[in-house]
């Protein structure tokens, strides 16, 4: 079986925007960049996908780093307390 890339805990769902794709996740370790892959996972989610798009508070941003809240574009619904790592 092959290991798992290294996963780094970065922080958690905050809110999710259904009608707009898009999640917002609150840093509470690390820093999150454009084309960063993150691993959201929950009781109910679990997936993969890059960060292609990020906002803080309302302005698009290249990177964003601990304590900061950041919205990005989702594939997937998440939910609240979903946490966030970066692969």
């Amino acid at each position: 079986m092959a290991a798992q890339a290294t996963e780094i805990p970065i922080g958690h769902i905050t809110h999710y925007f259904s009608h707009l794709g898009v999640g917002i996740i609150e840093l509470t370790e690390g820093e999150l960049k454009l084309g960063d892959t993150i691993h959201v996972k929950g009781t109910h989610t679990d997936f993969t996908q890059t960060v292609d798009s990020m906002q803080v508070e309302h302005q698009n941003v290249t990177r964003a780093e601990k304590g900061k809240v950041v919205g990005i574009k989702v594939k997937e619904k998440v939910r609240e307390h979903d946490r966030v790592f970066r692969v």
